[in-house]
């Protein structure tokens, strides 16, 4: 994993940020108005956040974990950059729904359901969230909300082929879609239209649309450069 795919998830958390603002903006306007008023707002949602960012790193090591076991099979098949196609075209599925073209989104986010159905009963015993442990909880079981924009991510953890990689891909979205879910918890009311606004849904729709377009082209000159046979060997 280079250097620059990390900072591509990066951008990618950062600029999905508006897609936050419509998915979680409720549920932290709800957890901001039950945290103590005496307490820092900042320690609630830092610790929030932390428990979120340490549910994707979790599931960006299990998905690196399955696709090391797929990367079994690259002697015949170059699975390893057909993975990374398939993060990037599910980028500019994303990047359209941001800007307000295409409802893929929602369909991939119903990939999830079942899992969060198990999950959800347990976020009510954390409620109310009116202490930092609780907030932390709160936040390592709502890392786990079906969400297409996570979901983008995670296929390029599966194509990393490593635990450890897989991990890393999905700390570094995390730390990107860290500034967005602060600015909710702490400015809801300030910043609510500005994050809704159509004209910064749709620049941020094309800039990750942008992203995907970007990581097709280098799969696209992978295989032009190296042939089909030996892509399989070259490393992502």
């Amino acid at each position: 994993m280079t250097e620059l795919s990390i900072i591509v998830v990066f951008l990618v958390g950062l600029l999905g940020g508006v897609h936050c603002f419509g998915m979680c903006g409720s549920i932290v306007g709800i957890f901001t108005a039950q945290v103590p008023k005496e307490a820092s707002r900042w320690l609630f949602h830092t610790a929030y956040s932390s428990g979120r960012i340490a549910s994707y790193a979790v599931a960006g090591g299990l998905a690196g974990a399955i696709g090391q076991a797929g990367l079994l099979m690259r002697d015949a098949i170059p699975i390893q950059h057909l993975l990374f196609a398939l993060s990037s075209l599910m980028l500019i599925a994303l990047g359209m729904h941001l800007s307000g073209f295409g409802g893929a989104l929602r369909r991939i986010e119903r990939v999830g359901g079942g899992l969060w159905k198990h999950l959800q009963p347990y976020t009510a015993r954390l409620l109310p969230v009116n202490t930092v442990p609780r907030a932390l909880g709160l936040g390592a079981l709502w890392g786990w909300l079906p969400c297409g924009l996570v979901y983008s991510v995670l296929v390029a953890s599966l194509a990393s082929g490593s635990m450890a990689q897989g991990s890393l891909i999905m700390l570094s979205f995390g730390l990107g879609t860290l500034p967005n879910l602060l600015m909710i918890g702490l400015f809801w009311g300030r910043i609510r239209d500005w994050g809704q606004s159509p004209l910064v849904r749709r620049v941020a729709g094309l800039l990750v649309a942008g992203l995907g377009v970007y990581g097709l082209f280098k799969v696209g000159y992978t295989f032009y450069a190296h042939g089909w046979s030996e892509s399989c060997h070259v490393p992502a």
